[in-house]
């Protein structure tokens, strides 16, 4: 087993489900390893014990500015019983690594540890300082890295970092088909529906019956669906995708991007059968949470549903708002911005007096421009794709989910996310479900590839 298989292994071993987190643990079995090989570290306690980040630095010449590579510590919850192994044992089996976060983001964290820890071991002579971070609070979002970065910004403080996103994909035969770099994420906001009506005995219902309007209300949203946007890097995605892929796909990707209107739509369609590929190009709108009655004989009063938007860059929350409110189309629903769901909130200089985290996070993620691909970083790290995985094509992406990048990305700086490990169709819908697992083999080669870019952007010429 190689050194990032066996590193993953240990981290997997580490339950950092969030919460309560416990990230804490991974800085303690990261601390001494990084300090023998001449690294400085700390360890940035939050309000919450357990809850820390964990930072190693590696000094260079100070030439240029930092490299920063972040991964977060903390992974989702699990249900077991649905699991074929000890989610938390790192078992290993089939050429893979087992247990969660192998894929989201522990095997991220072993293999930019590892290519960080190679530059120590092989002596590279560094132009600018490599920091690595181990973030907590990701998946739980209020000490995340905008936390950290209100009061510790000159640690992590850099001219471009690496984190997660983009995908290394590879088709049913293993071949990889593409590799894919996240240039920005889709903000991610909760969307609260409200109804109301009389509350009273349930053996003499009433018109206005707040349950069954909230239903109706849930039903209209359920059939519609909102329209195709590309930014300029999913265009370039589906381009990609249209030069790589068998038809009927690949004419349905260069309609999606080019065609007419009914061309488009009937593209949408057929590519959209795919999950992942509907959510990259439109904003999407998935009920998560549903509150209604206390007792079995009594109507309630109130009947509340939890959407969380997840948004295009540059969708505002006042754009939502109005178009769940004609779709609705009811008087009796009330719909509001909640708490920013699973996303991170992040600053915005000149936020109207009272505005909530949600509104201000979504504000802020709505005017991040996406991160250049003519950086030193990102056409290294496409140029070391191309190496380890030849005639492959690389394209910028538009994440899906949200990350916590924004503590970089609303500062300027850019942030590009990549998964450095090649999975299958099958593998990606294990991230955050049942028997999640990397193939060491992957592990090795996205251990070699970054390993390379951070030679290429931090070593001296």
């Amino acid at each position: 087993m190689n050194p990032t298989a066996a590193l993953l292994v240990e981290l997997i071993r580490v339950n950092t489900s969030n919460p309560p987190g416990n990230e804490g643990l991974l800085g303690e079995l990261l601390a001494p390893r990084f300090k023998a090989l001449g690294f400085e570290v700390d360890n940035i306690p939050t309000p919450v014990p357990g809850k820390s980040h964990f930072i190693a630095r590696l000094r260079g010449d100070g030439s240029k500015k930092p490299l920063l590579i972040a991964a977060h510590g903390d992974v989702v919850g699990v249900e077991r019983e649905k699991w074929t192994v000890d989610p938390f044992a790192g078992v290993v089996k089939d050429g893979s690594v087992y247990g969660r976060g192998a894929i989201d983001f522990k095997g991220g964290i072993a293999v930019f540890a590892r290519a960080a820890m190679m530059l120590a071991e092989r002596k590279i002579p560094l132009a600018r300082d490599v920091i690595f971070l181990v973030e907590a609070d990701e998946e739980g979002a209020q000490y995340n890295t905008s936390w950290l970065a209100r009061d510790h910004f000159d640690k992590i403080d850099a001219e471009f970092a690496l984190n997660e996103g983009g995908w290394i994909i590879k088709d049913d035969k293993g071949k990889t088909q593409y590799v894919s770099i996240s240039t920005a994420d889709k903000t991610s906001v909760a969307v609260v529906l409200t109804a109301r009506g009389t509350s009273t005995h349930s053996s003499m219902p009433r018109p206005d019956n707040a349950i069954f309007a909230l239903s109706k209300a849930m039903a209209k949203i359920a059939d519609f669906e909102t329209a195709v946007q590309l930014t300029t890097s999913t265009k370039q995605f589906f381009t990609t995708l249209g030069e790589v892929s068998a038809p009927p796909l690949a004419q349905a990707y260069r309609d999606l991007v080019s065609g007419t209107p009914a061309k488009q739509h009937a593209a949408d369609v057929l590519i959209s059968k795919d999950p992942l590929m509907h959510a990259i190009m439109r904003n999407t709108y998935a009920p998560v949470l549903m509150n209604a009655g206390f007792r079995s004989n009594v109507i309630p009063g109130t009947a509340e549903a939890t959407i969380n938007a997840r948004t295009i860059p540059g969708t505002t929350t006042a754009s939502i708002i109005a178009e769940l409110t004609r779709v609705v189309n009811d008087s009796r629903i009330e719909i509001k911005v909640g708490g920013a769901a699973g996303a991170a909130p992040v600053a915005v200089p000149g936020a109207a007096p009272g505005a909530t985290a949600a509104t201000t996070s979504a504000a802020a993620a709505s005017v991040i421009r996406e991160s250049s691909t003519n950086t030193e970083l990102y056409q290294a790290l496409e140029r070391e794709a191309k190496v380890t995985y030849p005639g492959v094509r690389v394209t910028p992406y538009l994440f899906q989910a949200g990350t916590d990048a924004g503590a970089w990305r609303n500062r300027g700086i850019p942030v590009y996310g990549i998964y450095p490990y090649a999975i299958s169709a099958d593998e990606l819908t294990r991230m955050h479900g049942n028997d999640e697992r990397v193939s060491i083999a992957s592990l090795q080669e996205g251990t070699d590839m970054i390993f390379r870019t951070l030679v290429s952007v931090a070593g001296k010429r």
